[in-house]
């Protein structure tokens, strides 16, 4: 193995979203021997809790961006009027909606009553939100909802619904697995040279990249199916327990 990558939020992370210093343990290890460390995640770059300094190559935004060191290697952004034209026939339904940067979150809510932790967002008017976003997500969604949301989706967007019931809505080219490659190809490193974890929905796609492709003894059941190799949970340190026992 030359890559690792991993998802943080159900899998490196713990239920509490700490990591155990069991963990930066066999990490660090790992590196020493010359591997390559990435994560792969849903979260901005500001969100994503655990030191970037510590990983090689972040993906944030479920691939709507990916840096190797602090440069940028791929990025895939939603347009402003795209943006615009979708939060406001969201808004007009009463749904809760807010796009997403790396700095911000753009909202008709206060996100802060949700994420306490979330103390970057602006409540805007949604018919005079110019900005182009990373991602775009709705919580607290009906099942007719989510029917309006795929009806009114635009062409170049897609969706995925996390296993919180956040659904989130991104460029048809910002997946993980995009974002990967394209770290991949800036080093040099085939995909049959990277080892993935994943628990989630919006992980599917590079578990099926990877060359060794591992889900979380937590992860949904279609993660597992997607996955080659089923390893113990997040809270008991599964990722780290399978590089010390496979690759250290």
């Amino acid at each position: 193995m030359k890559l690792i990558v991993t998802d943080l939020d159900g899998t490196l992370l713990k239920t509490d979203k700490t990591i155990s210093e069991y963990t930066k343990m066999v990490l660090g290890k790992c590196k020493e021997c010359g591997i390559k460390l990435a994560y792969a995640t849903g979260r901005s770059g500001r969100d994503a809790i655990i030191s970037s300094g510590f990983f090689d190559a972040r993906i944030n935004m479920n691939g709507a961006i990916a840096r190797v060191g602090e440069d940028v290697v791929y990025e895939r952004l939603i347009s402003a009027d795209m943006v615009s034209k979708f939060l406001v026939s969201c808004d007009k339904r009463g749904l809760i909606v807010a796009s997403q940067g790396e700095s911000m979150h753009y909202s008709n809510f206060i996100v802060s009553d949700v994420w306490p932790e979330v103390t970057n967002f602006k409540i805007v008017d949604f018919y005079a939100h110019k900005v182009d976003a990373q991602k775009i997500y709705l919580i607290d969604l009906k099942p007719d909802d989510v029917t309006f949301v795929k009806d009114n989706l635009p062409d170049e967007l897609y969706m995925v619904m996390a296993n919180d019931g956040m659904l989130m809505i991104m460029h048809k080219e910002a997946t993980k697995s995009k974002a990967l490659s394209a770290v991949a190809e800036h080093w040099g490193i085939a995909p049959s040279e990277i080892v993935v974890f994943g628990d989630d929905l919006n992980d599917i796609d590079m578990l099926t990249f990877a060359g060794v492709s591992i889900a979380m003894g937590n992860a949904l059941q279609e993660a597992k199916t997607a996955a080659d190799i089923i390893c113990d949970t997040n809270d008991n340190d599964g990722v780290a327990k399978w590089l010390e026992e496979n690759v250290l």
